[in-house]
């Protein structure tokens, strides 16, 4: 199992030092709501790339009063073959920047998701299906990221090319042959943001179907275009496709001040497949149902990649709007899973249903964090 064996915070939000002794299963955290619950899974999500569970700045994390400015997080690593990796993330007080040490070297942020894979839930999620296009479309391409690493470069790839493609649009009388250069650039990071995606949905498509019995709702995935002539991801020619595509849209989009169309265009659509209901129509506990059962189809999706390590879950009050039957499910998949989870709660009796299988820790105000059984 990959799991988590020590975890450490210095002058993180709430905590000004912090240091954890763990063993592989999984982990509660309960306590009253402000306690700093959400502080601690926030630092396990730095020790991914990217901007943590709040998409925060990278000074937010920073404890109130802090003499020296910084913020940094350790933890050691153990995967299911045994092998143990000290990672450690962090504010650079002098340099204003993020810095990631991998046993001791220096590394880039990248290099943790060959090491570690996270997936998490928060609250701010609940309402992701009723919300706006772009919150779904970011939560998915994070499940993407956990699945092909390289996503993240290709998405930063087509996001400097558009708006190099933009600002030729909007000064007028660009050379072609240049719009032309950073309309290729987009098509083929493009191309490979839409073959990462299809492949991703189809694994969790699979995972979700292979659970019939599931306690939580089975969805039925799929990834709208939202704009006209969008070619299939898995054509041979799909670069190309794009290509013309975003010459054709020019005067369209110079006009419209942004590129209406590509793969940015996209949004995915969730319907309960035993109700035929789209998500952004069920009620809030059925919403979270679905969005349980989603997160936990793409943990085992990873876990069932070749070559890919077990993600960790991070589920943020995940059972909030869950009965008793759904919280047993919960406990029943998260203790199935190769990766260690991390749950939070402001009630112990919501984990009842762990009995000895989890680790147990009552989360109080600042600094301090009692345990509570093992």
């Amino acid at each position: 199992m990959s799991a988590l064996t020590t975890l450490r915070l210095h002058n993180f939000r709430s905590y000004e030092a912090l240091d954890l002794e763990l063993d592989p299963r999984p982990v509660v955290l309960f306590g009253a709501n402000g306690a700093g619950k959400t502080n601690i899974l926030e630092a396990i999500s730095y020790l991914a790339p990217g901007r943590g569970l709040r998409r925060a700045a990278l000074e937010a994390p920073v404890r109130h009063g802090c003499a020296d400015g910084a913020w940094a997080v350790h933890a050691v690593l153990v995967n299911e073959a045994g092998e143990r990796f000290a990672l450690g993330t962090g504010l650079d007080a002098q340099k204003r920047t993020r810095r990631v040490r991998i046993d001791g070297q220096s590394a880039r942020a990248g290099a943790l998701a060959e090491i570690l894979r996270l997936v998490w839930l928060t609250p701010a999620q609940d309402r992701l299906f009723a919300g706006p296009r772009s919150a779904r479309l970011r939560f998915f391409d994070r499940l993407v990221l956990s699945l092909h690493p390289g996503h993240g470069r290709a998405a930063a790839a087509y996001e400097r090319a558009m708006r190099e493609r933009q600002k030729l649009l909007e000064e007028g009388g660009a050379d072609p042959a240049w719009l032309a250069s950073c309309e290729q650039h987009m098509a083929e990071a493009g191309a490979a943001m839409m073959a990462a995606r299809a492949d991703t949905l189809e694994r969790l498509q699979s995972e979700i179907d292979a659970r019939s019995d599931s306690q939580f709702p089975q969805a039925v995935l799929s990834l709208e275009a939202l704009y006209e002539d969008a070619p299939s991801p898995s054509h041979g020619a799909c670069t190309q496709a794009l290509a013309e595509i975003f010459k054709a849209a020019r005067r369209r989009d110079a006009r419209a001040g942004r590129a209406l169309c590509g793969p940015h265009r996209a949004d995915l659509q969730v319907v309960w497949r035993a109700k035929d209901m789209p998500a952004a129509l069920c009620s809030t506990g059925e919403q979270k149902a679905l969005l349980i059962g989603l997160t936990l189809a793409h943990a085992r999706a990873v876990a069932a990649r070749t070559n890919t390590p077990a993600p960790l879950l991070l589920l943020d009050e995940a059972c909030a709007h869950l009965d008793p039957d759904r919280r047993a499910a919960l406990a029943a998949e998260v203790c199935a899973m190769a990766g260690q989870a991390w749950l939070t709660g402001t009630d112990r009796g919501l984990f009842e249903a762990f009995g000895a299988d989890a680790q147990v820790f009552e989360i109080a105000e600042g600094a301090a964090l009692a345990v509570t059984g093992r």
